[in-house]
């Protein structure tokens, strides 16, 4: 099980290809405040929901100056099909190899329907400018997730 991160630690680096195969990194995204939420899996219906919920948000997050970015293990091509079939305009990530979900503990045992099982940890972080975690959720809810967070942001 991956260590969690707290606020004022160090946003672990990374490079992920996004929906159309093209890298993104944190570095890149550097100046900017960024929402990166980690998702099991696209085109499911708790994704889709708290996806297409950012998406609702997105220009009013955006005209406070913070970038949203999703994460999931899918690979781009289903990213992409994804994207169109929502209407997403902001980058989803690949991660099929799990490294970054780690990285961040958005992934390791959970419970599902009862069950333990190893996977995805429905996780959000926003990212200072500087690099720093200002604030993580994990086992966040697909429902009212962003509403909160839009709350905590005081937007």
């Amino acid at each position: 099980m991956s260590e969690r991160l707290q606020p004022g630690d160090d946003a672990p680096a990374f490079e992920l290809p996004d929906a159309d195969g093209k890298p993104v990194s944190l570095e890149s995204l550097r100046g900017r405040r960024v929402v990166l939420y980690f998702y099991p899996a696209a085109m499911t219906p708790g994704c889709t929901k708290e996806s297409v919920d950012f998406q609702g948000s997105l220009a009013e997050l955006e005209a406070a100056g913070t970038t949203v970015v999703g994460i999931s293990p899918d690979k781009p091509e289903k990213l992409a099909k994804f994207r169109e079939k929502e209407g997403l305009t902001f980058p989803l990530l690949s991660d099929p190899g799990t490294k970054v979900l780690q990285a961040y503990g958005a992934y390791g045992e959970k419970k599902l329907y009862g069950k333990t099982v190893v996977g995805v940890i429905r996780s959000t972080f926003v990212i200072s400018p500087e690099g720093k975690i200002d604030n993580a959720y994990y086992n966040v809810k697909a429902t009212g997730h962003v509403e909160r967070l839009r709350r905590d942001l005081s937007l």
